[in-house]
């Protein structure tokens, strides 16, 4: 609208000779550039306050102290690498009324594979959560390798594990670059018997790059499939002394699940399994089986005890696979 008022008033002072067209022209550049300066005014005056919220809650999060830190003197070696226990274990989250853990208490023998079962909130992913000491237990004990987890260095006790969450994420970078991310020396040749055994080395080979194919942030360019395939290779690269599963083969269909769990078996030899599934398909086979129902663990054993003495247990198994299965 100045624009348009500076041109017709100077057009008309123009036409009766009382303005050169240059000075017209010199007038209109200064104009835009004092509009300028008023409209970066006002976009500050709108964008300071916001960045000083941002300031503020920045500020907030680097000043929050970690709620889980190194003890003095903590331990950094492990005893009895791939044994895992939990005594008296209780959980609670803060502020709230009900227990997600209510002492609970298991071992995990070295080498052996564990599956642990229940419904939703269950507090199965609880479980999973204290051992990588991802939460603090409010009461009993927790031990990986011997060591109560209060008691290690926390890096030393993530090196034990191998965590592959329920909903995995893959990084920016390439193929090779998030399976490296579990251990940084792994040579090519690893990286394709982890993706073997993963059953993730077909669509990986078909992939442009093959190793070097790019993976965008999150791994939103693969399926959720390929996604948690790429996450179990990334665990089975970092060769832990302790491999936790948390629902890890829920986006794979049953054939693939099965060769998944059939090729395992001799990769992972000697190392400990944690396996927390829904479906009971995946997990018959576990040397044990936990069963826990409303942060109780209501039943211990193989597949086929369980079935004669949890009726918990027996009631996961006919709604998945039918009455015969218990029968």
């Amino acid at each position: 609208v100045t624009i348009v008022g500076v041109i017709w008033f100077g057009g008309h002072q123009v036409g009766d000779g009382d303005v050169e067209v240059g000075t017209l022209v010199a007038f209109m550049s200064y104009l835009m550039q004092i509009l300028m300066g008023i409209v970066m005014a006002s976009f500050m005056t709108i964008m300071i306050p916001r960045a000083a919220v941002c300031a503020e809650r920045i500020s907030e999060v680097l000043a929050t102290a970690p709620a889980i830190v190194s003890a003095p003197g903590a331990v950094t070696a492990f005893p009895v690498p791939g044994r895992v226990e939990m005594r008296d274990v209780t959980f609670v989250y803060e502020g709230a009324d009900a227990r997600v853990l209510a002492e609970v208490s298991f071992t995990v023998v070295p080498g052996s594979t564990t599956a642990i079962v229940g419904s939703t909130a269950s507090g199965k992913s609880t479980v999973v959560r204290l051992l990588a000491r991802l939460l603090e237990a409010s009461s009993g004990q927790v031990l990986v390798g011997g060591v109560d987890v209060r008691e290690a260095d926390p890096e030393a006790l993530w090196a034990q594990l191998g965590l592959v969450p329920q909903q995995p994420f893959l990084f920016a970078g390439t193929v090779a670059s998030n399976l490296r991310l579990g251990r940084e020396e792994a040579t090519d040749d690893e990286l394709w018997k982890a993706l073997e055994v993963a059953q993730a080395k077909d669509f990986v080979s078909a992939m442009d790059g093959g190793l070097e194919a790019t993976i965008a942030q999150g791994g939103t360019n693969v399926s959720g499939g390929q996604r948690q395939r790429l996450a179990i290779a990334r665990a089975l690269v970092r060769r832990p002394s302790i491999l936790i599963f948390d629902d890890s083969f829920s986006a794979l269909d049953v054939s693939t699940d099965a060769r998944l769990r059939e090729a395992m078996g001799p990769a992972t030899a000697g190392i400990t399994k944690i396996v927390v599934a829904q479906r009971v398909s995946t997990i018959t086979g576990a040397d044990q089986i936990l069963v826990l129902d409303d942060g109780h663990l209501v039943g211990s054993g193989t597949h086929e005890s369980l079935l004669a003495t949890c009726p918990v247990y027996r009631e996961i198994v006919t709604s998945q696979l039918g009455a015969k299965a218990t029968a």
